[in-house]
């Protein structure tokens, strides 16, 4: 399998496939992301591993991708430039098979880096045309390779997914397809799956921010809705309830309601999560919170609701609450002038309505010999037609102002409180703020670069930005973050996503943070040190590419990866599985099925109301929940033996 990319899910992608699943891997990355540590998945984490180390290698690395002289690694011959197109240097590294040094993905380093004889190619350059380009270019040079593209734009993922697999289907009706594999000119595994990352991980960090939110994996075919559950809930899961699906899916670690306690991870022990426990395992643990699945349906719910698009403002943001009441006290006053002048002269309805407007706009009828009560009654519209004009002229200048400044970003309003203080408008935090609005959760943003892609959306669903940088004083007292529920920091520097914690923390002690952090390690360290300096708040992490990774792994598979569901810092997976050819599935019934600590079937696809002594036949397709190893043994693909320790 062949990974290309230029950042850390590569890495993180290639190292899961080698260290879960036992792939042969041929990762192409550029010579300033060689220098980079890559994550340790399948091997013994160095917990000596500073940041400083980190950060110096990193800014070495692309110094010497960015013009150096020869002295960087990969330099090629002197050119500084890093490997040349179409001639990358290949060296071994770690547990991987090679790692081929290039700066992009030309038709000449993907030769060298052996498409045309790869069983998957993934593309996970941050650049989508630069991932469009290459998937075109790899097509042509090997029509039965599966392709697995990272795509921030869905529309366009969607028409570039059913194009190259049109180009695999042409190339096998015209004879390309055949070779000496035994394919026999099928397209068979040909396919072509586009994915996004930030699609992957916004519902996750949108959890974590606000207490108590389901975790929800939704597709066309299934829905299913997870949440957590505080030690209190233990057992309440009825264990014969006939549903397949209403089970615990996994333990919390013992620190979990600790609000000063780290997440556990693989590399807890016993104290750290436990997924797919069994139900002596669900019994034993007290003190234990729990991540139960409440909900599986087959429709696809109701829609979420969607942002306003701004060309054309509502009645209440056209004008101010003030001159909304204004109006609302001129009309009553038109219609209490009516009422009184229907009575006093017993005239028509309409005729009385008639005349008070014709009052209100000054048109000359004095009522010259009428009754008293008639002549009042006149000086009275006259009146209510003098307080009119202003308010209508107000009305006006609003609706033109409103129309002028409706591209405008709106400002934090005055006392806004309870809201969530998004750190951050690129791809992830985009995804992040449309999923914290579809719940319906204040958020108030705060972003560096006046042209951040996730203004657009901001200003689309009407939510207040604050630009600038948040190292500066000000910022997030701008965002209100005494009166914040959370702070959530996305950008994609874990220095930045630290201090900008570090200093929300000295405004609000108890605040409640979520960062993203990419380095285990750096998290690790991050814990500790937030754990001595404020006991008694909340502090949770999460890294995007430890999340994305397992969904790009099993795509590369062959595998439908319907989504992933972070269980503290580890990963619970769901995926479809045919049952025809898996031995673990077939001819046993959904109990029977049940590994602990490895998958479950949760769900048949198409037919609900599943009981656990359904029998599973070869034509049916499941919905498994799976542990990352767990999935690769089902898959059948053994990763090799791992020290005691390891990441898993």
């Amino acid at each position: 399998m062949v990974v290309c990319g230029d950042d850390g899910l590569a890495h993180r992608l290639a190292a899961e496939l080698r260290g879960v699943y036992g792939e042969q891997v041929t990762l192409v990355v550029p010579a300033f992301a060689r220098t980079t540590q890559p994550p340790g998945v399948g091997r013994v984490r160095d917990g000596s591993a500073s940041l400083l180390d980190r950060m110096v290698s990193a800014a070495v690395g692309w110094g010497a991708g960015n013009g150096g002289n020869g002295g960087g690694v990969g330099s090629g011959s002197g050119s500084g430039s890093g490997a040349p197109a179409g001639n990358g240097r290949v060296s071994e590294v770690g547990g991987l098979e090679r790692v081929l040094e290039a700066r992009e993905p030309t038709e000449g380093v993907l030769f060298e880096a052996g498409v045309e004889r790869a069983v998957a190619l993934a593309l996970v350059y941050d650049d989508d045309e630069t991932n469009i380009r290459a998937a075109l270019t790899a097509r042509r040079l090997n029509p039965r390779l599966r392709l697995v593209l990272r795509l921030y734009n869905r529309r366009l993922g969607q028409h570039i997914e059913e194009l190259l697999d049109q180009a695999a289907a042409l190339a096998f009706a015209g004879g390309e397809g055949d070779g000496d594999d035994g394919s026999g000119g099928s397209s068979g595994d040909a396919s072509t799956i586009v994915l996004s990352d930030a699609d992957t991980a916004a519902p996750a960090l949108a959890a974590t921010a606000v207490a108590g939110t389901s975790k929800v994996v939704q597709t066309d075919e299934v829905l299913l809705r997870a949440v957590e559950r505080p030690p209190g809930w233990v057992g309440r899961v009825s264990a014969g309830s006939g549903q397949p699906g209403l089970r615990t899916l996994a333990l919390l670690s013992t620190t979990s309601s600790d609000p000063a306690g780290a997440d556990g991870s693989e590399g807890s022990g016993s104290r750290g999560p436990r997924l797919l426990p069994d139900e002596a395992e669900v019994a034993e643990a007290t003190g234990r919170g729990t991540v139960v699945l409440e909900q599986v349906s087959y429709a696809a719910g109701p829609p979420l609701p969607a942002g306003r698009a701004g060309v054309v403002p509502s009645f209440a943001s056209l004008f101010s609450r003030r001159l909304r009441w204004s109006l609302a006290g001129i009309v009553a006053c038109v219609f209490a002038l009516v009422l009184t002048l229907w009575l006093v002269t017993e005239m028509n309805p309409l005729a009385a309505f008639y005349l008070t407007l014709l009052d209100l706009f000054g048109i000359s009828d004095p009522a010259v010999g009428q009754s008293t009560g008639r002549e009042v009654l006149q000086l009275l519209s006259g009146l209510a037609g003098l307080l009119l004009l202003p308010v209508l002229l107000a009305a006006v200048l609003e609706a033109l102002g409103t129309f002028r400044t409706a591209s405008a970003l709106r400002k934090p309003p005055r006392g806004l409180g309870g809201h969530v203080v998004l750190l951050g408008l690129g791809k992830i935090g985009t995804r992040v703020l449309t999923r914290l609005r579809e719940l319906h959760i204040p958020v108030v943003c705060v972003e560096a670069d006046a042209e951040a892609r996730g203004l657009a959306t901001a200003r689309r669903l009407g939510v207040p930005v604050v630009l600038g940088d948040v190292t500066q004083e000000g910022v997030l007292e701008a965002a209100k973050i005494h009166r914040a529920h959370a702070l959530l920091a996305v950008t994609s520097a874990d220095t930045t996503n630290l201090e900008a914690v570090l200093y929300a923390r000295s405004v609000r002690p108890d605040l409640r943070v979520v960062l993203r952090l990419y380095d285990d390690d750096f998290a690790t360290a991050v814990y500790r040190t937030l754990r001595a300096a404020h006991p008694r708040a909340l502090t949770r992490s999460r890294s995007v590419t430890h999340l994305a990774a397992p969904a790009f792994a099993g795509a590369m598979l062959g595998r439908q990866i319907l989504g992933a569901i972070p269980v503290e810092r580890r990963v619970l997976l769901f995926a479809a599985v045919d049952v025809g050819g898996h031995a673990q599935l077939e001819g046993r019934t959904v109990d029977d099925a049940f590994r602990a600590g490895k998958w479950r079937v949760l769900a048949l696809v198409g037919r609900p109301d599943v009981s656990l002594d359904h029998v599973l036949e070869a034509g049916d397709r499941v919905v498994v929940a799976a542990t990352r190893r767990g999935l690769a043994e089902l898959l059948g693909r053994r990763a090799p033996t791992q020290p005691s320790g390891s990441v898993g």
